[in-house]
């Protein structure tokens, strides 16, 4: 019995010498290595500042998610005729645009600022502030009402005037047919708002990008108002070439 209680003893002490290294192998694996540096966060390319060559005039494209997609073709299709920046945000409606102007501006005198704001204007909101809504819906309505839209193209037109020589207005996107949250054919209208708008303020350019991106519609994502890299370079190059035109004016 002695000797069989002195086998149980040293069998017990062997358990619990073992069980504090078990429990911290348990924790070692559980915790990221002290010299584990978390993964970079990725910076979408279009919101990159350029790399600022002095000698060329600066240049200031603002807009939607559209704008976002044709940013980078744009500033490689101006690549040594000038420093391309954009806001690192998507502009989104033209109540946005009121709150944010001056900020995107900041306080560089702009050789051509090329805008828009649109699509975020037109799209249908529910009661609750819900996105894309059903147009059809009894309690939806567009997220800025067309002659609040005219009115706020008219103030962000008068602003933009103050900080660039050139400034060029760019006309809103088609909605294709099946867009959530859009009615087809809004965007004409809103367009035509907002040429009043402009005609109103004068001095002003207009991009006719509406009809630019007509002609590439093949392009366009179906049922979705967004473009392919394809469809997002052509619409990129577009812009370079008005651009470019108008600095050569």
């Amino acid at each position: 019995m002695i000797r069989f209680g002195l086998c149980l003893i040293v069998a017990l002490a062997h358990v619990i010498s073992a069980a504090p290294a078990q429990v911290s192998a348990q924790d070692t694996a559980k915790k990221p290595a002290a010299n584990k540096k978390p993964a970079a966060k990725k910076v979408n390319p279009a919101f990159q500042p350029p790399e600022i060559i002095p000698k060329l005039p600066n240049v200031l494209l603002i807009g939607d998610s559209i704008s976002i997609g044709y940013m980078v073709p744009a500033r490689k299709a101006m690549a040594g005729k000038a420093n391309v920046f954009r806001p690192a945000t998507n502009c989104g409606p033209t109540t946005r645009g009121l709150e944010q102007i001056d900020q995107w501006l900041g306080d560089r005198m702009w050789d051509v600022v090329h805008w828009n704001f649109g699509l975020h204007d037109l799209k249908y909101m529910g009661p609750s502030g819900q996105n894309l809504a059903d147009p059809q819906a009894a309690d939806s309505h567009p997220q800025v009402p067309i002659d609040q839209y005219k009115s706020n193209i008219e103030k962000l037109a008068r602003r933009i005037k103050q900080q660039a020589k050139v400034v060029i207005w760019r006309e809103t996107t088609p909605v294709p047919e099946g867009a959530a949250g859009r009615v087809v054919g809004d965007s004409a209208k809103y367009n035509a708002a907002a040429a009043e708008a402009i005609a109103k303020v004068g001095g002003i350019q207009t991009d006719s990008f509406f009809d630019f991106a007509q002609s590439v519609k093949e392009h366009q994502r179906p049922a979705n108002v967004h473009y392919t890299p394809e469809g997002s370079k052509l619409l990129g190059e577009h812009v370079a070439e008005v651009i470019q035109t108008a600095l050569a004016d």
